[in-house]
C-alpha cells in the first residue's frame, strides 16, 4: 500500500505540490487527474525520489521511503513509467525492458520470470525485442516503457500520462494490459496520473483531482 501524508514539493523555491495526502491500498488502482501544470508529474517524481520532498511522508507498506535514494525504490518492488518514456534509443527493446532488473541485481531465474510476465502481457514486445527502441513510434515506446516498469513492479506501479498523445486503438490496448495486470496480481497497487478523467475512468477505483498542487476532491 502506498500512503502519502502532507506531501510538499518545491521547484526552484516555488511551491508546486502543497501538502497533499492520499492512499493507494493493496490491489487497487488510483488516479490523480488534473490539468497540465497541476503538479501531477512533480508528485510522481517525488514518489520515485527524483524530485526531493520539502516536507511530508511517503510510505510503502508502512515503511517510510521519503528519504530513500531513487535507485533504491525499484528494489522495493516499485515500477515507474515516466511521461517522456526515457528510452535508450541505441539499445534494443529487450535491453531497455531488462534495464531495471539488471540495476536491481536480479539473478537469471528471477529476470527470466519477470521478462516472461512482461511478454505474456505485451506479446508485441517479444516480437520487437531485437529492434532498436529509437526506431519505434512514440506510442510503441509507451508500451516498452510499461513493460520496463512491470519488470520491477511487484508492489507498486506508477504510470505518468500513459494515454497522452496515443491513438485510440493503442490507448484501448494499453488499458487492456493494465486490466490484465490487475487480474494477474491481486496485491499490486497502481497509481496513474492523467489529464483526462475519461482516459482512466474505467480503470481507477479511486480518483483524486489535483488543482494547483492541492487535492480538490476524491471519488
Amino acid at each position: 500500500m502506498l500512503t502519502v501524508e502532507r506531501l510538499r514539493v518545491n521547484l526552484g523555491g516555488v511551491p508546486i505540490v502543497r501538502g497533499i495526502s492520499f492512499r493507494v491500498p493493496h490491489g487497487t488502482t488510483a488516479a490523480i487527474v488534473g490539468r497540465n501544470g497541476a503538479g501531477k508529474t512533480t508528485t510522481l517524481r517525488a514518489l520515485m525520489g527524483l524530485t526531493p520532498a520539502a516536507s511530508g511522508m511517503i510510505l510503502l507498506d508502512d515503511r517510510p521511503i521519503t528519504a530513500l535514494p531513487p535507485h533504491r525504490r525499484p528494489h522495493l518492488g516499485v515500477g515507474y513509467a515516466p511521461e517522456d518514456r526515457q528510452m535508450i534509443s541505441t539499445l534494443t527493446v529487450e535491453n531497455n525492458v531488462l534495464l531495471p532488473a539488471q540495476a536491481c541485481g536480479y539473478g537469471p531465474e528471477r529476470t527470466a520470470a519477470r521478462l516472461e510476465q512482461v511478454y505474456s502481457l505485451l506479446p508485441e514486445l517479444k516480437a520487437w525485442r531485437l529492434r532498436l527502441a529509437g526506431g519505434l513510434s512514440g506510442g510503441q515506446q509507451r508500451l516498452v516503457a510499461l513493460g520496463r516498469a512491470v519488470m520491477t513492479a511487484s508492489r507498486l506501479l506508477i504510470l505518468d500520462e500513459p494515454f497522452q498523445g496515443i491513438a485510440p486503438a493503442l490507448a484501448a490496448h494499453y488499458a487492456d494490459v493494465i486490466k490484465a495486470l490487475r487480474g494477474a496480481d491481486a496485491d499490486l497497487s497502481i497509481l496513474i496520473a492523467e489529464s483526462s478523467l475519461a482516459a482512466i475512468a474505467a480503470l481507477a477505483e479511486t480518483t483524486y483531482t489535483l488543482e494547483r498542487g492541492q487535492l480538490a476532491e476524491s471519488a
